[in-house]
């Protein structure tokens, strides 16, 4: 297992503090094999990228839905081999939407802090459309006339947020994302219906004890699955719109 790091600039030190856990802690989800060992470099001292603090923060809210080391070892080796730390970012933030407090409300200033950027007007707007934030009732959309933004409160999709960021960098208009939200949630609740109306054949009717725990067995499945397929399929709508073969067509 390995993972191929953009600017392995980070120490051990420097990793834990970014992902808020303990070097200890680090140390070992590497003896386990969670993960991936360090890039040696001068002085035989270790350094991580993103794809490690990335994979580390899935592991962290892995554990926070309270899976065990062997379960969250089974969620990791079933990933598609190659994600980058957008794909493992996309990855957290589907695991933290199985919280159902995953809505926070904070003001303007701890918003930024936790995007780990300054976040002017254009940016809280396409953070809107995105659907991970919206103004809190009583507040105001943020926006002050020297264009930095004021003391707003908003509700924010923390789970969402960080992917969010990192997306305040396509080119996209928030008409773009509204869009492409709208039909991205047209068919989750299609696909949802389906699987919903799978489930009622196979458990029996008005024993909600079983339901919920099919459904807790089976969401995290489901959900890696859902989210393996898109990827894949965009992967190859995106080819054949350059003109390239599948990912996967034999050569």
């Amino acid at each position: 297992m390995t993972i191929e790091t953009e600017e392995p600039a980070l120490t051990v030190d420097e990793l834990a503090a970014r992902a808020g856990v303990t070097v200890r802690t680090v140390r070992f989800y590497g003896t386990k094999g969670l993960l991936p060992p360090p890039v040696i470099g001068p002085r035989r001292v270790g350094h991580y990228g993103a794809g490690h603090l990335a994979r580390l923060a899935l592991i962290e809210e892995l554990r926070r839905q309270g899976l065990t080391l062997a379960a969250i070892e089974r969620y990791l080796d079933r990933l598609p081999p190659g994600l980058d730390a957008h794909d493992l970012a996309v990855h957290r933030a589907v695991v933290a939407s199985w919280a159902p407090d995953a809505v926070e409300t904070v003001g303007r200033e701890e918003l930024g802090r936790r995007a780990g950027r300054p976040l002017g007007p254009q940016d809280v707007d396409r953070l809107t459309a995105m659907g991970v934030l919206e103004v809190a009732d009583g507040g105001t959309d943020g926006d002050g006339e020297d264009g930095e933004g004021g003391e707003g409160v908003y509700r924010v999709d923390a789970g969402l947020l960080r992917l969010g960021v990192r997306l305040l960098d396509v080119p996209l208009s928030p008409e773009a994302i509204r869009a492409a939200r709208t039909v991205l949630l047209d068919h989750a609740r299609a696909a949802a219906h389906e699987l919903s109306r799978m489930l009622r054949e196979e458990v029996p009717q008005g024993d909600a004890q079983a339901v919920r725990s099919l459904s807790a067995h089976m969401q995290p499945l489901v959900v890696q699955a859902l989210l393996t397929a898109f990827q894949r399929s965009l992967t190859d709508e995106l080819r054949e719109w350059l003109g390239e073969p599948p990912a996967h067509a034999s050569p």
